[in-house]
């Protein structure tokens, strides 16, 4: 089965690893030179065997599978798309990886909607498993069940949501969190160290293990019943972007691209901490499919 990448920035390369690890003969296509220079050293360092091509049409000649990895701007995304379904073959799978547009929103910039299909991944998406499947409003059933097997066969676990909503599941679910997080440092009642390390060792830990409906039964329903008729009322609810963070952002100060965001840090700093967790990580996903 042959894959074709499109984009090779941010997730692209790790994306394109894992298909390639997982079976498929991947190309990865880049409007950009550099990045594709800069994905194939990637490739290198990952250990895969990838073709590049500055191609679209070339690059999604034989594809069965086409993985739509832009930046994140509806406008562009469906000027990818309009050219996808002109030179891709007409059964491909036609995948995007947004982390957040609606599906049925980048269906409107083909004909033949039923073949577009929402595919999440996480980052870093070589080490974490899970990828949602996404059904837009148009997406036909067999492009949906076919898309579950190929991230079943790659090794990968899928995650089917069945109504287009913003953020999907994954990032509504990180965001709510974020949330009450951002707020709770910005009210004084915790340091951002000590949240951290409350939820790594804590609900990290916990939830990596039990997921919250499982966890409700754990509890016991009547317990969060009873926590939430009083709880509830006292979270974070506002739709606003924090304060704590438009001031960073305005400063430019980005996180750990810029040097400096919550924490500090230098090109070395960064280099051994994304090593470090993504170390940890390879760690925890080993022991969790133990």
């Amino acid at each position: 089965m042959k894959g074709t990448l499109i984009g090779v920035g941010t997730m692209g390369p790790g994306i394109a690893a894992t298909l390639a690890r997982g079976g498929l003969e991947v190309t990865c296509y880049d409007v950009s030179a550099a990045q594709l220079r800069k994905a194939e050293a990637e490739m290198h360092a990952l250990q895969v065997k990838v073709a590049f091509e500055a191609d679209l049409a070339r690059a999604v000649a034989a594809a069965d599978l086409v993985v739509e990895a832009v930046p994140e701007k509806l406008e562009l995304k469906q000027a990818v798309f309009r050219e996808l379904e002109k030179l891709a073959p007409a059964n491909a799978i036609l995948a995007t990886n947004t982390s957040g547009i609606l599906i049925t929103r980048l269906q409107e910039a083909v004909s033949n909607k039923g073949r577009v299909v929402g595919m999440h991944w996480s980052n870093p998406p070589h080490i974490i498993p899970v990828v949602e499947i996404i059904a837009g409003a148009h997406t036909d059933r067999d492009v949906l069940e076919k898309s579950k097997k190929l991230v079943t066969d790659c090794g990968l676990i899928p995650v089917v949501v069945e109504k287009d909503i913003p953020g999907f599941v994954h990032n509504r679910l990180l965001y709510a969190i974020l949330r009450e997080a951002v707020s709770l440092v910005e009210k004084g009642v915790v340091s951002p160290e000590e949240l951290d390390k409350c939820f790594k060792w804590g609900l990290g830990l916990k939830l990596s293990v039990i997921g919250p409906m499982e966890l409700l039964d754990v509890a016991g329903l009547d317990i969060y019943e009873a926590v939430a008729s009083y709880l509830n009322a006292d979270l974070e609810n506002t739709a606003a972007v924090p304060a704590y963070v438009t001031k960073l952002t305005r400063q430019k100060n980005l996180g750990m691209k810029t040097g400096k965001g919550i924490f500090e840090y230098t090109p070395e700093k960064a280099q051994q901490l994304r090593a470090e967790r993504g170390a940890r990580l390879l760690a925890v996903r080993k022991a969790m499919q133990s």
